[in-house]
Formats: C-alpha cells, sequence, structure tokens
C-alpha cells in the first residue's frame, strides 16, 4: 500500500453531501448496467421531466407518468426499482441523511438493500461517495480487486474473501485503501490505452 500511495499521491476523496439518499441511490440505480454517458444522458432527460427542480423528489417521481419515464431511457425494472426507492423513501425504510449520521455501516447496508434494485455494492458506494465512512472496503467491487491484483502484483484475480482478509490490516481506513485501489486499476487502464 505504501507504493501505491506513493506512486499516487494525497488521498483526495470529496464526498458528495449535499445529495439526499435518495438522489443517490437513484442515480446509482440509472448507471447500473451502463456506460457513464448513457446514464448521464438518461438522468439529463429524467430530470428535465421535473421543471424548476435540482432533481426530482420521491412523491414527484411516485406520481410522474410511468411511460414518460420509460421515454426519458429506463428499462422496466429500473422504473419498477426506483418507484421502490422513492415509496420507500416516503415510509421511512430509506433514512434521511441526517438520520444515517446515527446510524452504523452495516445498519444502513441492512436497511438499503430491502428495496429493490438495491445491493450491498450500492450502499457501500453511497457509504463511500456520500457520507464519506472512512472504513468501508468494497470487496465485490471488480476495481477493487483488481487494483490490489495490480498494487500486489498477483497474477491472479484475488477473490472477495481474500481482500477481505488482507484489508483487515487497513481498519478503521478501509475507505482510503479502497480508493487507492481503484487509482491503481484506473493507472493501469490509462496505460493500456496507449498501446
Amino acid at each position: 500500500m505504501r507504493r501505491l500511495i506513493e506512486e499516487t499521491g494525497p488521498y483526495s476523496l470529496k464526498p458528495k453531501v449535499r445529495r439526499s439518499p435518495f438522489e443517490s441511490l437513484a442515480r446509482a440505480i440509472a448507471y447500473q448496467q451502463l456506460h457513464d454517458k448513457a446514464a448521464e444522458s438518461i438522468l439529463k432527460r429524467f430530470v428535465g421531466l421535473f421543471p424548476g427542480q435540482r432533481f426530482p423528489r420521491p412523491d414527484d417521481l411516485l406520481t410522474m407518468d410511468v411511460k414518460a419515464i420509460r421515454q426519458a431511457g429506463f428499462s422496466r425494472s429500473k422504473i419498477m426499482a426506483l418507484r421502490d426507492l422513492a415509496q420507500k423513501t416516503i415510509d421511512g425504510t430509506v433514512p434521511t441523511s441526517r438520520m444515517m449520521q446515527q446510524l452504523d455501516d452495516e445498519a444502513i447496508v441492512q436497511r438499503l438493500i430491502d428495496v429493490r434494485g438495491i445491493g450491498r455494492w450500492t450502499v457501500e458506494m453511497l457509504l463511500i461517495f456520500q457520507l464519506g465512512r472512512p472504513d468501508v472496503l468494497p470487496v465485490h467491487d471488480f476495481g477493487v480487486r483488481n487494483g490490489f491484483r495490480i498494487g500486489y502484483r498477483r497474477t491472479t484475480m484475488p477473490t472477495p474473501q481474500q481482500v477481505w482478509q488482507y484489508g483487515e490490516r487497513w481498519r478503521p481506513f478501509r475507505t482510503a485503501a479502497a480508493w487507492y485501489l481503484w487509482r491503481a486499476a484506473d493507472r493501469e487502464k490509462r496505460a493500456m490505452k496507449v498501446f
């Protein structure tokens, strides 16, 4: 890890604390299984359905015509996930940002995986990129595992369990370790484009 830190430089992750959990999770649903540009385009059209708002509120989404959301580019399964997210935000299953400050990471994971289309990985991204939690290691993330393979000069891809076990030594700063592993994977990707 020392070598990765020296090669990368200072840790510079800045959480997006101004987003609500609803917005962060809705954006995560939009990005699932899509390239960034396609997801950004769909999100732009989706937000355009709600004039005068930076991002729709849960009740706005529930009253919006499903056909209009479909025309923005969301699949039927993603629309069902968005509507479930909106409903579970309204009923309190999805805690507010303030409530999340009082919950530990695992409690947040367990509450949010009740939402259709939201799994552990998505919640871990919320913990890292919105809440700025310092000790999250998303071991099922391909970039983290690939960064581990690169950074620790392994010939094969490590299993999530291997990364988890090794990552115990990075507590209580596993988020920073994940960030450095992502940087290692990004550097290799950029280097491969050169060839």
